[in-house]
């Protein structure tokens, strides 16, 4: 201290004596205005020295006058602060704070309200248990509608993200149909490889119309046919899409609105861009998801063969326990109401298995029912 009265800064001080500069400021303030030897050096803790707890008999007051105001009263109210206007009413000499009198209840026992349980969130992908378990990576596709280029056409932009690998990429384009969404898919996937699941929303170019049942679409047709499970989330469900929709957020906002496009192929160029840039920051955390199988050489359409693999619809049951998907209605469980539910579509042994699934306990997903149901072989709708 006597260094700092000296005239040498306290930087300096903290440097010689190898503390903090915190702590030389502390001692600094502590010796204010005083003498250094009439300055009390001895350390301080910091909690006070004496606590006073409320008196016994303004507890039981506390206390008596909530359950009062419980039986009594005409709002309804007796929580803390009702507690401590309606002592201000009785003028009371004393009158604990509001957080004093919450201490009071809680102390003798008298809330009833439980504390909420804050459990932790489900892994990525946890309704699904191989990409939960980081051993399969899941792909998911949206579309952005509605933007307009200045004297220009209306433009639609398919993005999509991996849930473990998290590349982005994103293609605008004019009248994107199902069967453009179809090629994309495939000269995206030539390219990166092929994931083990393909997540879409439920709309018509993904799904597929929905005038009549068991319709498949191209794109799941051909998903299907690369090896490739399509997952299809629950109608107007949060969090399942989290990832593509947030992708969409930026995107719009870093690449649409962030510039003025003369044209479609200056907005694809500037977007391919973006994407590029985007994927190299993502290198580190693509090396540690799970590969992508390569894409098959001499791999062709064919929108006449046979359905093989899996179709996997995410569902909330309805009040008695019944799902729908596929232009039909499933009862899965009873006793299962309002709850999500894996719809699996095995084409190989035209069989669906309904499995409950809890975010609460993401791990635990037993089998509900299985059903026997064949998908008629008749051709894709465009």
């Amino acid at each position: 201290m006597s260094a700092v009265r000296c005239g040498i800064s306290q930087r300096a001080v903290a440097r010689q004596f190898r503390v903090s500069l915190s702590t030389v400021q502390y001692w600094v303030h502590r010796a204010a205005g005083k003498r250094l030897d009439r300055v009390d050096w001895t350390d301080r803790p910091s909690i006070p020295r004496r606590t006073r707890r409320t008196v016994r008999a303004i507890e039981d007051t506390v206390v008596t006058v909530r359950r009062e105001l419980k039986e009594a009263s005409v709002l309804g109210e007796y929580g803390a602060p009702a507690i401590r206007d309606e002592l201000h009413r009785r003028d009371m000499a004393t009158v604990p704070s509001v957080r004093t009198i919450g201490r009071i209840l809680l102390r003798r026992g008298v809330l009833e309200g439980c504390p909420r349980v804050r459990r932790p969130a489900p892994p990525p992908g946890w309704y699904l248990p191989e990409v939960a378990q980081g051993h399969a990576e899941l792909e998911s596709f949206d579309v952005i509608e509605g933007l307009v280029i200045l004297h220009g056409p209306q433009v639609d932009v398919l993005t999509s993200i991996t849930l473990h690998g998290g590349e982005p990429d994103a293609w605008p384009t004019e009248g994107l149909t199902a069967r453009l969404i179809a090629d994309l898919l495939v000269s995206h996937w030539r390219v990166v490889g092929l994931p083990a699941y393909a997540q879409f929303d439920n709309e018509t170019r993904f799904h597929g119309p929905h005038h009549y049942p068991d319709v498949i679409s191209r794109v799941v047709r051909v998903c299907l046919s690369l090896g490739v499970t399509p997952v299809f989330v629950p109608p107007q469900e949060m969090g399942f899409q989290a990832a593509i929709e947030s992708f969409n957020g930026r995107w719009q906002a870093k690449v649409w609105a962030r510039f003025h496009h003369e044209s479609l192929a200056a907005l694809q160029d500037r977007s391919a861009t973006y994407g590029a840039t985007a994927r190299a920051r993502t290198t580190a955390r693509r090396e540690g998801a799970p590969a992508r199988r390569p894409f098959p050489r001499h791999w062709r359409f064919n929108a006449h063969a046979p359905l093989r693999g899996r179709l996997v619809f995410l569902r909330r049951t309805n009040a008695r326990g019944a799902v729908s998907l596929l232009g039909h209605t499933f009862e899965v469980a009873r006793l299962w109401p309002h709850r999500l539910v894996r719809c699996e579509v095995d084409l190989d042994v035209n069989r669906i298995r309904f499995y409950a699934l809890r975010s609460r306990t993401p791990a635990r997903q037993p089998l509900r029912k299985e059903i026997r149901h064949a998908l008629p072989t008749h051709q894709e709708t465009t």
